[in-house]
């Protein structure tokens, strides 16, 4: 299997966090708050790299700073996320043990994504929610507004789901960002996609794919991305900021 993040992770700069970390019952999570009160929050879904990866916390600061209490739980619950040093031979096996359509279940019977929103709603007086997922979790963000008639809006980076009609049926507003030249989704399939939203969706949603970009390419801090592609990575910054605004 190839390696679908074609930006080299171990080439990617370091992090220095503005959030910090907190206990939810079983889920462990990184949080970053405005500096004024705000009863908006985004819930933050990371890639295979996990809670921890810096790109991934970088972005929760950057949504933080637009106003919003953001908050990107562990949603791999402690196991271990996918590694850079690990082989993508083995990819297909890890991801059978770390299923985004799951992340509203675990062996304990919580659903995880109420443990957070409820975190959100008695903890920080959130009132509307919105949710944002990279690549693994841009799966689980698809999934989500699909069952969670609690998440305001959507935004679904670089992530698909295939197989049942049930997969275009959105409860809420929902943003499909795509790359041009990412690997691991085709052209064909964002195609299908568009067509049974088109069919089934009954609330607004919106699809764009950004010329030349590949997988991962939204989540790269500014001192990691190349010069021909930050003007889109900044248009697909500037459009995730836009929806959640809209909605949230």
């Amino acid at each position: 299997m190839a390696d679908p993040f074609l930006y080299h992770t171990g080439d990617r700069s370091g992090y220095g966090c503005l959030g910090h970390e907190v206990q939810i019952e079983h889920i462990k999570a990184y949080v970053c708050r405005p500096s004024f009160f705000t009863d908006k929050a985004v819930i933050v879904i990371h890639d295979v790299f996990g809670w921890m990866f810096p790109d991934i916390r970088y972005i929760v600061d950057l949504i933080a700073g637009h106003g919003y209490i953001t908050i990107c739980p562990d949603f791999f619950k402690g196991t271990d996320p996918w590694k850079t040093t690990d082989h993508w031979a083995d990819f297909a096996d890890w991801m059978k043990h770390h299923d985004p359509m799951k992340v509203d279940k675990s062996r304990s019977q919580f659903r995880e994504a109420d443990v957070v929103l409820k975190y959100l709603k008695e903890q920080c007086d959130a009132k509307k929610i919105g949710i944002v997922g990279f690549s693994w979790g841009g799966m689980a963000v698809h999934h989500l507004m699909l069952k969670n008639p609690q998440l305001t809006a959507g935004v679904s980076l670089y992530g698909i789901i295939r197989d049942s009609e049930e997969r275009y049926n959105l409860l809420n507003p929902t943003f499909f960002i795509f790359g041009e030249k990412d690997h691991t989704i085709s052209y064909d399939q964002i195609t299908l996609l568009e067509e049974k939203l088109k069919q089934y969706c009954k609330v607004e949603y919106k699809i764009k794919v950004y010329p030349g970009q590949v997988h991962g390419f939204a989540q790269l801090k500014p001192e990691d991305m190349k010069p021909a592609d930050k003007p889109y990575i900044e248009e697909a910054r500037q459009d995730m900021f836009d929806w959640i605004k809209m909605f949230v």
